[in-house]
C-alpha cells in the first residue's frame, strides 16, 4: 500500500499541486502579517472540485510551505513569524551571516519535518489500530478532552478558551439535529436546514478577520529593509553537524511530541525548543547574540511539529491546531472523515498523503534555496494592493461552494466575529474546534445514553472513556490553579485592580 500510495501522487498534476502548493505556500508564510492558517483557508475551495488525492496533496503543500516559509522575515526583517527564529537569526544576519543563518534555518526545518514524517509513519498505523477499539463513550471522551485541552491552551485564559469554545458549541446546533432530524436555531431560513457551512465559516474568521485587523490599522506602511545575503556557507561541516546533532534530534522530539498535543503548534514548539537548547549548551550566555544552535532549535522544532500535528488528525479525526483545522475541514469536503477507520476504508489515500508531505518537504528546500531571492522581493508588496485581492479570493470561494450569496453572507459575519473576537482577546481556535467537534461530541453522547438507557455511568466506568474523562478534570483543575497563582503576588497577597 506505501507503494501504490507512492505510485498514485506520482503523475505530473499532482507533483504540480504539491510544488506549486509549496511554493505558495513559502510565499504566504515569508509576507508578514499573512499565516500558514489563512492560506490553507484561502485554498480550500481550489480543491473542492478535484479528487481527493489531489486536493489534500495541494493542502499538505500549503501546510508544509507556509510553516517553514516564515524563516525569512524573521532572519531578514527580524519580523516574528518564527518567533525564536528571530532571536539569533536576525543578530547573524546583522553580522553579515544572513546567508548562514538562511542555510542553517532551511537545512533543519527540512530535517526536522523528515524526522516528524518517519514518526507519523510509524506511530499513526499503530494508534489507529488502538483507536478501532473505540465506541461512541471513547469518542464522546477524546473529542472533549481535545476540546478542553485546546480552550485551556489557547489564549492564556481558561475562562476565554472555554467561552470561545461554548460560542462555537452553539453554532454547530444549527440545522438538523443528528439522529432525530429535528431543525433547531434555523429561524425559518431554509439556507440553515443543514447547518452553517463549514467553509465561508473557516475563511471569514481566519481570512476576513486577518483583513480586517490590517485594515483597521491607520498607520503607515514603512519600507521594508531587507538585509543583504548570499546564499553560500550552508555552515554544516561534516564536525558542525556532529557538534549540532543533539540539539536538532531534542528539538526535533519536542517538536513532534507538542505537535500531537491537541492547541499548541509551531509557535510553542519553537519557544520550549530553544529553551531547552539553551539549557543545555555549554554557552548559554551567547544565545540571542547570533548563534547557529538557537536557528537549529528553533526552525527543526517548528517544522517538526507539521508531522506530530497530523497524527491525532489521521488516527482520531482531532485537529492539533489552527492549521490542522483547516485540514480536517478539506477532508471533509472531500466526504471523508479522518480517525481510524480511515486506515481501513482509504489506506491508499492515507499512505499517498504520507507521500505527498515527503515530496513537499523535498520541494521546500529546493525551492527556499533555488527562489530565495524572488521570495524576499516578494516582502515588498504593498498591502493595500494584497489585501483587496486577497478579499476577492474569499468571496470567489465562499460563493463557490453552493453558489449562492447566503455563504458570503456567512464568511462576512464570521470575518467580523472573528475580528471582535480577536478586540476581546478571546482565542479563535476554541470557537472553530467547538463548531467541528460539536457535532462528533453530540452523536457520541446521544448514541452512548442509548445504548446504556440513559445511563451516564459507563462513559465514566469504561477504562479508555473514564481515564480521559478524568484526564479532562485534572487538565481544568490545574489550569485553573496555574491561573489563579498567576495573579497573586508572591507574598500570598491577591492583585486586585483600582
Amino acid at each position: 500500500m506505501l507503494i501504490e500510495g507512492i505510485l498514485s501522487i506520482l503523475n505530473f498534476q499532482t507533483l504540480f499541486l504539491i510544488i506549486g502548493g509549496t511554493v505558495l505556500g513559502i510565499i504566504i508564510g515569508a509576507i508578514p502579517g499573512l499565516t500558514v492558517t489563512m492560506g490553507v483557508a484561502l485554498f480550500l475551495p481550489v480543491t473542492f472540485a478535484m479528487s481527493p488525492v489531489d486536493g489534500l496533496s495541494l493542502l499538505m503543500g500549503l501546510y508544509i510551505g507556509g510553516t517553514s516559509g516564515g524563516l525569512i522575515p524573521s532572519i531578514l526583517l527580524s519580523t516574528p513569524a518564527s518567533v525564536a527564529t528571530t532571536f539569533d537569526g536576525y543578530p547573524m544576519a546583522v553580522r553579515g551571516e544572513a546567508g548562514k543563518a538562511l542555510s542553517v534555518a532551511i537545512i533543519s526545518s527540512f530535517l526536522g519535518g523528515v524526522f516528524s514524517l518517519l514518526v507519523l509513519f510509524a506511530v499513526s498505523p499503530i494508534l489507529a489500530e488502538v483507536a478501532l477499539k473505540f465506541g461512541p463513550y471513547e469518542y464522546f471522551a477524546v473529542a472533549l478532552f481535545s476540546l478542553t485541552l485546546v480552550a485551556g491552551l489557547s489564549g492564556g485564559s481558561l475562562a476565554r478558551g472555554m467561552a470561545a469554545a461554548g460560542i462555537g458549541l452553539t453554532v454547530s446546533f444549527v440545522g438538523m439535529a443528528p439522529i432525530t432530524a429535528f431543525p433547531r436555531f434555523t429561524f425559518d431560513w431554509h439556507e440553515l436546514d443543514a447547518g452553517i457551512t463549514l467553509l465561508p465559516a473557516l475563511i471569514g474568521l481566519f481570512a476576513v478577520s486577518q483583513i480586517l485587523e490590517e485594515a483597521e490599522s491607520r498607520k503607515p506602511q514603512k519600507k521594508l529593509q531587507v538585509l543583504s545575503y548570499k546564499l553560500s556557507n550552508l555552515g554544516f561541516s561534516v564536525k558542525a553537524t556532529i557538534a549540532h546533532f543533539p540539539n536538532w534530534l531534542r528539538s526535533s522530539l519536542i517538536g513532534t511530541g507538542i505537535g500531537v498535543l491537541p492547541g499548541l503548534g509551531a509557535a510553542v514548539c519553537n519557544i520550549l525548543a530553544y529553551g531547552a537548547a539553551k539549557k543545555r549548551s555549554k554557552h548559554p550566555e551567547k544565545f540571542g547574540t547570533g548563534v547557529s544552535d538557537g536557528v537549529i532549535a528553533s526552525e527543526s522544532s517548528g517544522n517538526a511539529s507539521t508531522g506530530g500535528g497530523m497524527v491525532p488528525l489521521l488516527t482520531l479525526g482531532i485537529p492539533g491546531d489552527n492549521t490542522s483545522v483547516i485540514l480536517l475541514a478539506g477532508f471533509m469536503i472531500h466526504g471523508i472523515t479522518p480517525g481510524p477507520m480511515l486506515f481501513e476504508t482509504q489506506t491508499l489515500l492515507v499512505y499517498g498523503i504520507f507521500a505527498a508531505l515527503v515530496v513537499s518537504n523535498l520541494a521546500m528546500i529546493i525551492a527556499l534555496f533555488g527562489l530565495m531571492r524572488g521570495f524576499v522581493h516578494i516582502l515588498s508588496v504593498p498591502k493595500h494592493i494584497l489585501l483587496p485581492i486577497i478579499m476577492l479570493l474569499c468571496v470567489i470561494g465562499a460563493y463557490g461552494i453552493n453558489n449562492r450569496l447566503f455563504d458570503v453572507g456567512c464568511m462576512l459575519v464570521f470575518g467580523v466575529l472573528g475580528w471582535l473576537m480577536k478586540k476581546a482577546s478571546l482565542p479563535i481556535t476554541p470557537l472553530l474546534l467547538g463548531f467541528i467537534l460539536g457535532p462528533i461530541i453530540e452523536t457520541n453522547l446521544r448514541r452512548g445514553l442509548m445504548s446504556s438507557q440513559g445511563d451516564f455511568m459507563p462513559f465514566i466506568t469504561e477504562p479508555i472513556s473514564g481515564t480521559v474523562l478524568v484526564a479532562t478534570v485534572i487538565v481544568v483543575i490545574v489550569t485553573t490553579y496555574k491561573e489563579w497563582t498567576k495573579i497573586r503576588r508572591p507574598h500570598g497577597q491577591v492583585i486586585t485592580s483600582s
